[in-house]
């Protein structure tokens, strides 16, 4: 997915980060939950615990990788 470079948090990546958050139907008030993930790589993205959380990590890990496949 991507190696451990820090991602720096731009004007530009909030907006990928609300176009992909919208286009997944995550309420605004969990972007923040977002930046963790975005700045650890994948190998060390949160998985699934199935217990039924909101949102689940799963979704965010989605949502993440929308981000950083947007050019």
């Amino acid at each position: 997915m991507r190696d451990e470079t820090p991602i720096e948090r731009t004007p530009e990546l909030e907006a990928r980060v609300a176009e992909a958050c919208d286009a997944h139907g995550l309420d605004p008030c969990y972007r923040d939950c977002l930046w963790p993930i975005l700045r650890a790589p994948a190998s060390r993205w949160p998985r699934c615990c199935g217990g039924g959380c909101e949102p689940c990590n799963e979704t965010l890990c989605a949502i993440a990788r929308r981000v950083l496949a947007t050019p």
